[in-house]
């Protein structure tokens, strides 16, 4: 199975993604903010990841920016990109596509099939 890093300031359903993918036999980090994605993979003792998967419904976080700074930087570079938006939000879905997301879908898709969507990526 993946290393999933997983990026999303909302704790519920954060721990829920995380429990989904951690039953479905990945290993995963849930990180509440971009300081500490960014410390997360410039950490040369952690294990790389090999899949981001990023919340696009919390403003207040900003993952498109947080992932095209980081993409931009050269620190994703062996990081398949995996994000999530709420069905009614186009802007947020459009700003993910903006961002070079990989793969795009809505909150609830995520939460029905989120292990299976890493896997395709991982």
């Amino acid at each position: 199975m993946a290393r999933v890093l997983v990026l999303t300031a909302d704790l519920l359903f954060g721990s829920r993604v995380q429990g989904d993918l951690a039953a479905a036999g990945n290993e995963v980090e849930l990180l509440g903010d971009g300081d500490r994605l960014s410390a997360r993979l410039a950490d040369a003792d952690a294990p790389r990841a090999e899949v981001l998967v990023a919340d696009l419904t919390d403003e207040r976080l900003d993952a498109a920016a947080i992932v095209a700074a980081l993409a931009a930087a050269g620190e994703l570079e062996h990081v398949r990109t995996l994000a999530f938006y709420s069905h009614v939000d186009v802007a947020a879905r459009e700003r993910g596509e903006a961002a070079g997301f990989e793969l795009i879908v809505p909150r609830s898709r995520m939460a029905r099939e989120g292990a299976e969507l890493v896997a395709r990526l991982a």
